[in-house]
């Protein structure tokens, strides 16, 4: 019971790692786009899931690491 919020934790940053990758995908994929409507979408939707991962990631990388620290100095 006392690692299940670890593998919480890193199963949300693997989520998050994975829709980084679908957004690069995404992103690379726009720029074959003839319509420059679809174009526009495309890409800020690519940048918008990259921005959102990316803080996701970030975020689950701080709090493993300030828990971390936290059992280190109790212990």
């Amino acid at each position: 019971m006392k690692y299940t919020w670890w593998i919480l934790q890193i199963v949300l940053m693997l989520v998050s790692v994975f829709f980084f990758f679908f957004g690069l995908d995404l992103l690379m994929k726009s720029y074959g786009l003839e319509d420059p409507y679809t174009f526009i979408m495309t890409f800020f939707a690519a940048n918008f899931i990259l921005l959102i991962s990316v803080a996701l990631v970030f975020t689950f990388v701080i709090k493993m690491v300030r828990v971390f620290i936290r059992i280190q100095n109790n212990i």
